[in-house]
């Protein structure tokens, strides 16, 4: 049986599991098609493929690129990219540096609320390339600040509390361009997370099709079927093709396995159709 999980994270990023570990795991949940979609980089594409040859897994090149757009944060999914492409290595470049600077104010903020050396120990946790809340969240909770990874972002990382800073990313023109010069597919990750109304939602996919992006994550992890039935409509309403993920992160996350999600209503596109 096929099964698709075309949005996934690794040590790369912010994930728990080494690119070797994800593919071992996601082949023993039946995964068939993976793609690793790491934040804002592509480091972990090699060692993935490596290790998806091993266990006869198809492995898509991917990447999960973060986006400011009009006062939101929202991420656009790359899929089947070169990630040797000198234009989306050039603006993934620039958003790693944005990311090194905000993790130095977010430990900035957090030494004025009492906690010291944040920096230095979020960054055990992080790879070379990719320092992000994520990693501070872990400190945190290991210094015992919180109990645990949800309530270290409601106390200490998201608006108006210690740790926050203000994301100033890529705008949408340019993340879809990146992927697109790079030969990839542009889907919106996740739409239906993003707290914002419904005519607002609608602008950005908008916007997002007029310059050149292909897709939307109908089904994603966690989701809520009837949500996935929206975000179907949607797709359909725009001419979309569907895009489905898991977004895992974490083993310890277990209401998010790889390739569990719900199906894609058959009246949408899959975005795999349009593969060779």
């Amino acid at each position: 049986m096929t099964q698709y999980d075309l949005h996934t994270h690794s040590t790369a990023s912010d994930g728990a599991l080494s690119p070797t570990e994800l593919v071992a795991r996601a082949s023993e949940q039946g995964v068939t098609h993976l793609a690793l979609t790491d934040h804002d980089g592509t480091e972990g594409l090699d060692e993935a493929t490596v290790a998806a040859q091993h266990h006869g897994l198809n492995l898509i090149p991917g990447v999960e690129v973060s986006v400011s757009w009009h006062g939101a944060t929202v991420h656009i999914v790359g899929l089947q990219l070169d990630p040797l492409n000198e234009t989306l290595q050039s603006g993934l470049s620039a958003l790693r540096d944005y990311r090194r600077e905000r993790a130095r104010k977010i430990a900035e903020h957090l030494n004025k609320a009492g906690i010291p050396g944040a920096l230095e120990g979020a960054a055990k946790y992080a790879s070379e390339t990719m320092l992000g809340r994520v990693h501070f969240a872990r400190f945190l909770v290991e210094q015992g600040h919180a109990r645990d990874m949800k309530d270290v972002f409601n106390r200490y990382l998201v608006k108006n509390k210690p740790g926050y800073v203000t994301g100033n990313w890529a705008t949408l023109e340019e993340a879809v361009g990146w992927i697109r010069a790079a030969g990839g597919q542009a889907v919106i990750a996740h739409p239906a997370r993003y707290k914002m109304t419904n005519s607002k939602r609608r602008r950005l996919v908008d916007e997002f099709k007029s310059l050149g992006g292909e897709a939307i994550e109908v089904s994603s992890g966690n989701q809520h079927p009837e949500e996935v039935r929206v975000m179907a409509r949607l797709a359909e309403d725009f001419g979309l093709l569907a895009s489905c993920g898991s977004d895992f992160h974490s083993p310890d996350n277990n209401w998010i396995e790889l390739g569990k999600m719900t199906t894609l209503p058959p009246f949408v596109t899959p975005i795999w159709t349009q593969w060779h």
